[in-house]
């Protein structure tokens, strides 16, 4: 993970979603558990999206090992949310996420999470999946930054 506050041209992948005026909390900001939830949807959306399929109903399911996020600014309610993804590392049986938060026109991100996915047979979740299986592979690796390769 970076120490520099991450700019919109850090990530690969791109969704926007909205604020909901329950995810303030009585302080004016937004609940850090909302983060979480926005950067476990995009990275799942984005899975989905690219491999065509449920991505509950695979073979091998990938599960949260690590998660975490860096605040830098606030994000507000009513305010769509811009988040951007990439991948910092696909290993053999696991996948390394950075999720950047923006808001308005700024450069700058408001948050960066990060986030690993580490892939388990779905009839047994605690058995990893090795090698990571090539559907989930090839729908990751677009998202290394270019000249990162597979880990």
């Amino acid at each position: 993970m970076t120490t520099a506050r991450p700019t919109r041209a850090d990530y690969v992948h791109w969704e926007q979603v909205t604020t909901r005026w329950a995810d303030i909390d009585v302080y004016g900001h937004m609940n850090n558990a909302r983060y979480f939830e926005i950067i476990d949807t995009v990275v799942n959306n984005h899975l989905a999206e690219a491999t065509g399929t449920d991505i509950r109903a695979l073979d091998a399911i990938g599960v949260v090992a690590e998660v975490g996020c860096r605040y830098f600014a606030e994000v507000g309610y009513p305010e769509p949310v811009d988040v951007g993804v990439v991948v910092d590392r696909v290993g053999r049986s696991s996948v390394v996420y950075r999720v950047g938060l923006f808001q308005g026109e700024g450069d700058h991100a408001a948050a960066e999470g990060h986030f690993v996915h580490v892939y388990v047979d779905n009839t047994d979740p605690g058995r990893p999946v090795t090698p990571l299986p090539d559907l989930v592979r090839t729908a990751v690796e677009p998202l290394l930054r270019a000249g990162d390769g597979p880990g």
